[in-house]
């Protein structure tokens, strides 16, 4: 067994693979740019060198400076994790040649999976379902379109090296053939260094549903079940889960033996993943396979009991599978939330800075250990206080729960996410709320299009509609009470001029454009008892019982002798002297006051905030990488105005009215910040 490992990762996958080496008694030598110095999988690893500035191609995909690194070290494998080298046949091979093991399949595996063309030609020779489509790389836009229109709208245009939602675009029509091969092209060659992009034929009402398998250098392969990754958005998965609710045994074990007649046939070593598209009719087609460490693992650890990580360790050291085929477990039900830095509520742009706090629900599994099952996990590579940069993906932690049954999962993933505390930059939490209370979710009836689908205008606050929002109005009027009862408690007030706690309250919930709603709330005493009060509201009763203190943010109690967790917090954007309270993914803000004073309230007028029509303004922080206007040039609504690069996405920016631009602001290579200013229109 190998006595130290080197991780060429960062984030939360570096921290991942160190639990299960430190677990094993293996020491670690982590690598970061610099960017990344105070980062926590630096922390953790025994040791770490520097290798480059910021910006991935200059660090994280340098395959020089890891071997250096490595041989500087004294490390004696390379786990690439996911993403960067982790399927780079060269680099796979480089550290072949240089006497260093690589924790994952061979170079030759790694070539004839890695290359989409190549792999589907493979797949097809193996045995294994393909997809119709045009396997040779597409030169130009033409003939992309040409293609399109042979094989029949819609298609899927995808980058050969692509992956992660990178280089893929769906066509309906010539025109999103012709700009999304370019977009396409674009896409793989900055992300990936090639450019190469092939068509095929997109099968609609498909569910994305893949086979985790499992191979040693003793020709041993096994399957692990499958994952259900339907759930995506802009195809990148968002909720992944294990077992998946729609397929029959018999397609699960079809489908297995199909993966492991693959993988024989590319001679596996390592843990991988095959992917396949599955109709309604559960006929299924081989659709890539990932030769690496999937970021949705978690969830096949839960419900078989295998450290996939420590399995991968153990292969690349030359140790036989533990486990045959009829030892693989399916226990219990086990889903997984990507928790992402992005802004639901502005089209999900990318949010970068600092973490101000960051609190994880409580956990009860970990990392490198299936013994302790059946509860809640967090996977992540950050921490209170540190940076989101904006150089690297937007995905900061992982939320992992497992259930006896999928309703199970659902209710603890549901709480869970209710307690995960994110403050300093936006996080997709709502959202995740939002589909993991879907009517369509929760009978298990949806496909890879179910995003798009409901979500067609994009994600706002009314999407998230609460089983009971008149508990938001009781919690608020809780937190009120229980400060106004500290405050009277305090000694040295003036007679006449004492806080008064009062039993009579309005919780005014702070609507958009002045459309506010006022709702009376009683709240009656305490009757002596710490942390406990009965609220009305609207004639329901909340009998609310809490030991949080005020300060927390998190709030965890019951009400009316259910359990709840929740998250409060005072001063928001629009009202310093607001409460802010969150549960179950909808969030209000809400002024707490006496009925008096909701009266005078309600007098006051609206100030409507400023026009800012004439402006485009940066929706986010990112690296400014094009301006397609210049002063005096005419524009129409819905014109390419700027492009902007953030967590390794391009954003377009388009005219929201025709106008004339008067000034551009900001040039071409500068970082912006959110809302700077980029063209003034006259």
């Amino acid at each position: 067994m190998f006595k130290k490992i080197l991780i060429a990762n960062r984030g939360e996958i570096a921290c991942r693979v160190i639990a299960t080496a430190q677990k094993m008694g293996i020491q670690t030598v982590a690598v970061y740019s610099e960017a990344d110095k105070e980062a926590r999988h630096v922390q953790l690893a025994d040791e770490a060198v520097l290798i480059g500035p910021a910006a991935s191609r200059e660090s994280y995909l340098v395959a020089d400076k890891i071997i250096a690194a490595a041989k500087a070290t004294g490390a004696q494998a390379i786990h690439p994790g996911y993403g960067f080298l982790s399927e780079n046949a060269e680099f796979s091979k480089r550290c072949e040649d240089e006497g260093i093991a690589f924790i994952g399949p061979r170079h030759f595996s790694i070539a004839a999976m890695g290359d989409k063309i190549e792999s589907k030609k493979l797949a097809g020779a193996a045995g294994v379902n393909c997809i119709p489509g045009v396997n040779h790389a597409i030169e130009t836009a033409e003939k992309a379109v040409e293609i399109a229109k042979g094989i029949g709208y819609p298609v899927m245009i995808k980058a050969s090296a692509g992956g992660g939602g990178k280089g893929l675009r769906v066509a309906f029509n010539d025109k999103e053939a012709f700009e999304g091969f370019t977009s396409c092209r674009n896409e793989a060659r900055n992300s990936f260094g090639d450019d190469r992009v092939f068509i095929e034929k997109f099968v609609e009402e498909p569910r994305h549903i893949e086979i985790q398998v499992l191979g040693d250098s003793h020709g041993n392969v096994i399957y692990l079940n499958e994952r259900e990754c339907s759930i995506q958005r802009r195809h990148q998965k968002v909720i992944e889960e294990a077992p998946s609710p729609f397929i029959s045994d018999a397609t699960r074990k079809a489908m297995g033996e199909q993966a492991v007649q693959l993988a024989k046939a590319v001679k596996y070593q390592s843990a991988g993943t095959v992917e396949f598209v599955v109709g309604k009719d559960q006929s299924f087609y081989f659709l890539e396979m990932n030769t690496r460490l999937q970021v949705e693992h978690p969830v096949t650890e839960a419900i078989t009991g295998l450290d996939l990580v420590e399995m991968m360790i153990r292969v690349a050291a030359g140790e036989k599978l533990p486990i045959e085929q009829k030892d693989v477990q399916r226990n219990g039900w086990a889903i997984e939330c990507r928790i992402n830095a992005e802004d639901p509520f502005r089209n999900f742009l990318p949010s970068t800075g600092r973490l101000v706090r960051f609190q994880t629900p409580k956990q009860t599994m970990f990392q490198g250990n299936t013994a302790d099952l059946f509860g809640v996990r967090v996977d992540t590579g950050v921490q209170d206080g540190g940076e989101i940069p904006m150089f690297y993906d937007s995905m900061i932690a992982k939320l992992i729960v497992h259930g006896k049954d999928r309703n199970d999962a659902i209710h603890k993933m549901r709480e869970a996410l209710n307690g995960f505390v994110i403050r300093g930059i936006s996080t997709n939490i709502p959202f995740q709320a939002a589909l993991l209370a879907h009517p369509r979710f929760v009978s298990g009836d949806f496909n890879t299009g179910f995003i798009a689908e409901q979500y067609s205008h994009g994600f706002r606050a009314e999407d998230v509609p609460h089983e009971d929002h008149d508990f938001l109005a009781a919690l608020a009027a809780f937190v009120r009470r229980k400060s106004r009862e500290r405050a009277a408690g305090l000694s040295g007030q003036l007679p006449g001029y004492d806080v008064q706690v009062g039993q009579d309250y309005a919780v005014v919930e702070l609507g958009k454009a002045g459309n506010n709603r006022y709702v009376p709330v009683h709240v009656d005493e305490f009757a002596g008892k710490h942390g406990e009060a009965q609220i009305t509201v609207n004639g329901k009763i909340y009998a609310i019982a809490s030991n949080s203190r005020l300060n927390d943010i998190r709030i965890e109690g019951t009400c009316n002798g259910l359990p709840f967790t929740a998250q409060i917090e005072r001063g928001t954007l629009k009202n310093p002297l607001a409460l802010q309270v969150q549960h179950n993914g909808t969030r209000i803000e809400a002024l707490v006051m006496s009925p008096r004073m909701a009266e005078l309230h309600q007098l006051m007028p609206y100030k409507a905030p400023p026009d800012l029509s004439r402006f485009v303004l940066s929706p986010m922080p990112g690296l400014l990488v094009d301006v397609a206007v210049s002063v005096g040039q005419k524009v129409q609504a819905g014109e390419r105005v700027a492009v902007i690069e953030a967590m390794k996405m391009e954003n377009v920016l388009f005219a929201a009215q025709d106008g004339v631009v008067k000034k551009v602001v900001a040039a071409k290579g500068e970082s912006l910040t959110v809302d700077q200013m980029i063209v003034e229109f006259e």
